[in-house]
Order: C-alpha cells, then sequence, then structure tokens
C-alpha cells in the first residue's frame, strides 16, 4: 500500500511504525474471510482491509478521530486472526493498537460511553474492586432486563447478566510467596495470577500449582505482581497500559534476579498475548527497553511450559473434550497444538469444533461493550462445539470460559484444570463420572 507521510510525521516512531505496517499491505481481502465482524456484519469497513484504510486516512491527514472511524474501530476483536491469514506479514495489531491511541487521545466519546469505559478500567483490574461489584450486582441482577431496554443503561443490564450469581473466596495460590516442588526439583517459574480470573475462577492458578509443584517445578507467587494492562491497552489508555507493564515488569525482574526463572506462568492466555508483547511496548522506555524484553521471552502459556517436560502417557478416558482454541492463543500466540497435544496424551479423546479460527465474541471486554456483535458471535460459536458431541469443553481463557459458558449446558473448564486431575489432582466439578 502506498502511503504519504510527511516527513515530519514519521519522526514521530509510533506514526513510523505504523507506516511500515501499511505499506505492507496488498489490498489482497484475504483477512476478509476470517474477520469475525466481516463475516457477521458484511461491511468492507468492518473488515481488516477496510479498517486499515481508515486508520491510513486517519493518520496521513493527522485528523482527529470522527465517528466513523470509532465505530468501526470499536467493533475489532482484537482477535488476529487477520494476522494468521494475512501472506504479507502485515502487524495488524500494533497497528490497531495506535489507532486506538490515536482516537483515546483525539475523540471525545458520549457521556454514557465514557462513563462505561472508566467503570471498566477502574473496577475489573483490582481484584478486590472486581470482588465488591460483583457482590453488588447480586442487588442489581433483578433491574437487568429493564435496564438493557433504556438505552443509557444497556450495557450495565449487559454487566449484571454476565456477572457470576456465587464469588468465590479469595484463593491462597494468590498469596504471595514460593510454592515447593514436591518431587525431584527440575525447574522454578513464576505465575501470574491475573485481575479478573482469580475472581470469577480461582480453581485454574490452584490446578495450575498443584500441577507444577507435582511435577517437581517451584512455583513462585512474587510479591506486588498486578495486571497485565491487557484491558486498558485495548482501550487506547496507553499510559495506565505502560504503567502497568512497567510495574510487573520490575517485579517480575526482581523474581529473576533474586531466585532464578525459567519461565513466567500465563493461564490466561489473552494475558499472555499482552505480556509478550511488553517489549515491543516498552521498546521506546530506555529505563525498561531491556528489562522489557527480557520478561517477554520469559513469558509462556501453562501448556506451552508443560509441553517442555515430557509427561507421561495416561490410559484412555472415555471423555470426549471439545477444545476451543482462544484466539489469544492460537492467532495471538500461535500456540496451535501443544493444548492438544497435552490432553490426548492425558488420555482424552479431542475433537476440533468447526470454526475454530472465528472468536467466540468474549474479546476481554468486547461482550459488554458490544453486546449484539457478541452474542452472534457466541451463537454461531455455541452451535459448532455443540455439534461436536463431546462431552466437556477446554480452553485456555478466562474470558472465553466466562462467555461460552453463557450459552451452552455443556461444562467449560480451563485445559490445566483437565490435566491436573489426568496427573494426580482433584476432579473439576462438572466432569463425568470415572469410566
Amino acid at each position: 500500500m502506498q502511503t504519504n507521510f510527511t516527513p515530519e510525521q514519521l519522526t514521530d516512531p509510533h506514526v513510523a511504525e505504523s507506516e511500515g505496517i501499511l505499506r505492507k499491505c496488498v489490498h489482497c481481502g484475504f483477512c476478509t474471510a476470517t474477520c469475525p465482524t466481516y463475516v457477521t456484519l458484511g461491511n468492507e469497513l468492518d473488515s481488516p482491509r477496510g479498517r486499515i484504510y481508515l486508520i491510513k486516512d486517519m493518520l496521513e491527514n493527522g485528523r482527529p478521530a470522527d465517528e466513523e472511524v470509532v465505530t468501526h474501530i470499536d467493533r475489532c476483536l482484537s482477535c488476529l486472526a487477520c494476522m494468521t491469514t494475512c501472506p504479507s506479514g502485515v502487524n495488524y495489531m500494533h497497528l490497531v493498537d495506535h489507532a486506538r491511541v490515536h482516537i483515546e487521545q483525539t475523540y471525545k466519546r458520549p457521556l454514557k460511553d465514557r462513563l462505561v469505559r472508566n467503570v471498566l478500567a477502574a473496577v475489573l483490574p483490582y481484584p478486590s474492586r472486581f470482588r465488591l461489584a460483583l457482590r453488588a450486582a447480586r442487588l442489581g441482577r433483578p433491574f437487568a432486563a429493564v435496564m438493557k431496554r433504556v438505552p443509557f443503561l444497556k450495557t450495565f443490564g449487559v454487566m449484571l447478566d454476565l456477572a457470576p450469581k456465587d464469588i468465590a473466596p479469595t484463593s491462597p495460590a494468590s498469596v504471595p510467596g514460593v510454592r515447593a516442588a514436591q518431587a525431584e526439583k527440575r525447574g522454578r517459574v513464576a505465575i501470574l495470577t491475573g485481575c479478573a480470573q482469580p475472581v470469577l475462577k480461582p480453581g485454574i492458578n490452584e490446578a495450575t500449582i498443584r500441577l507444577l509443584t507435582r511435577l517437581g517445578v517451584e512455583v513462585a507467587v512474587p510479591q506486588g505482581e498486578g495486571c497485565c494492562g491487557a484491558l486498558v491497552h485495548h482501550m487506547g489508555r496507553e499510559e495506565q497500559a505502560l504503567s502497568a507493564a512497567r510495574h510487573n515488569v520490575d517485579v517480575w525482574t526482581k523474581a529473576a534476579d533474586e531466585g532464578g526463572l525459567d519461565a513466567i506462568i500465563i493461564t490466561a492466555s489473552g494475558c499472555g498475548t499482552t505480556i509478550k508483547d511488553y517489549g515491543h511496548m516498552l521498546r521506546l522506555d530506555p529505563a525498561y527497553a531491556e528489562k522489557a524484553a527480557r520478561v517477554s521471552a520469559l513469558a509462556k502459556d501453562v501448556t506451552e511450559y508443560l509441553a517442555t517436560l515430557d509427561l507421561p502417557r495416561q490410559e484412555p478416558k472415555e471423555i470426549i473434550v471439545a477444545y476451543h482454541s482462544a484466539c489469544s492463543m492460537q492467532h495471538g500466540q500461535k500456540i496451535t497444538m501443544a493444548p492438544k497435544v497435552l490432553l490426548r496424551n492425558a488420555g482424552f479423546t479431542v475433537r476440533d469444533p468447526a470454526e475454530g479460527h472465528l472468536c467466540c465474541g468474549s474479546a476481554g471486554t468486547y461482550n459488554i461493550l458490544q453486546p449484539d456483535i457478541s452474542a452472534t458471535l457466541k451463537a454461531r460459536k455455541v452451535k459448532n462445539i455443540e455439534a461436536t458431541k463431546a462431552d466437556i469443553i477446554a480452553t485456555g481463557n478466562i474470558g472465553c470460559i466466562t462467555q461460552i459458558a453463557t450459552g451452552t449446558a455443556m461444562p467449560i473448564l480451563h485445559t490445566v484444570e483437565l490435566l491436573d486431575w489426568a496427573y494426580g489432582g482433584e476432579k473439576p466439578a462438572g466432569i463425568l463420572p470415572s469410566p
């Protein structure tokens, strides 16, 4: 794609990077076939190619974002299926990230949108606040249907629908400290406890720690670790995202320097995609560029790390698992085979749902901010999963678990919960009786 940025514009490293990305696009349109919003809406401007044109026009002309640009960029799930499909290597992720920052800096959203986004940014990254909000949601849930009929309150009604009825207590897995290896020590890792996940489903990290320590891996939960910054990053709140990244870089660098780390284990693939990008996000910060690159290199999805441990094959189980590959796993991190191989080696029969490349509609806060498109994608995903006739669903991202669970009666678990059980851990709730 030909670009016409001025030399002065290109002195901005963010603009220069975007210009390089834009030049790689050859208008081929392969991305349209795998873009969930284009497949759903059929609008060229809701495809990656269409959004690239909008971003190019906005950045080249140095103009503020307008309602049209914001509408179509907001509809992007950042599922990154386009990057898997693109034959030219267009880094759409970094381009749309830049566009979102530009929108945040130059466009004043309507009051309702500002209010919703401020609430999400102030609550979700903080486990204690999130837990308190979920308790308050119990009082508001009876009014959810009414709220969804009032345009100004619709988004808050959607939030109430998504809020779980039961809230787990704070898990010991979130308490800072070191969990000793229970077998001959073969490694040492840190684990990201996360922000939303330990509130919504603390059993995921509990299963991870149990499994790793049984396998001889020492697990550290560093003091002071916080939200990875993904949520605000995708909202264009650059300084807040970079602040979160710097904070965690300091925490994990200290943990690595003091005790050594083979990896930083991530159990939410959405977080993993962002943490693996810390090196890029902080590349212009001389105080953090090198440390951030080190942290990104250490970041590993839990299945990515387990695949290096050569786990023994288990006896076959009469349980069929439909594996849902989260977008942040398959497109963001390019991890496609490890989870399925681990499950098969653990004795499960694994089936791939049709259209596995399409997003389930969760995408961080997308199911709150774009509930109608999200609901359409969820229904499509659930239909494909249920068609596998599997006994249970496995996936590697808390957002997908929460989203899909609201659309089906099939039990859904994190992949590591099944692996923990297969290798001597507790049987997760929802598993069929042992054959």
